[in-house]
């Protein structure tokens, strides 16, 4: 059975700063990890961090340099829910990882509980 691929979706403008500097990927992994906290990020980082142990020197780096980034980490849930379900997550698992209710996830996913995206 041949499926077209979905686009990625869209970053929203508080993670497009995080997609931009670490990819997809590295970007829901550190928000997953770290959303919801504040955090320094060292200009010239020393390697003891956890941040800098995910993202490397470079990252934390680059990161550190945009002026404009907000210090406390989004928690960006229903970018998160709609990354994972097109990584192929189950609602479910989807659930558990943000720990949302299924029916929470399944109304981020169908575009309610936030305005609709141009």
């Amino acid at each position: 059975m041949n499926q077209i691929a979905r686009p990625m979706p869209r970053p929203t403008a508080q993670v497009a700063a995080y997609v931009e500097v670490l990819g997809a990927d590295l970007a829901v992994q550190f928000i997953l990890q770290f959303g919801g906290a504040q955090l320094y990020l060292a200009d010239d980082p020393k390697g003891q961090s956890d941040v800098e142990k995910l993202l490397g020197y470079d990252r934390v780096k680059e990161l550190a340099a945009r002026p404009k980034l907000q210090r406390r980490i989004p928690l960006a849930k229903r970018w998160l829910a709609e990354m994972l379900d097109w990584k192929g997550y189950s609602k479910a698992a989807i659930a558990r990882t943000l720990r949302l209710s299924d029916t929470t996830v399944s109304r981020y996913l169908a575009g309610q509980y936030a305005p609709a995206r141009d």
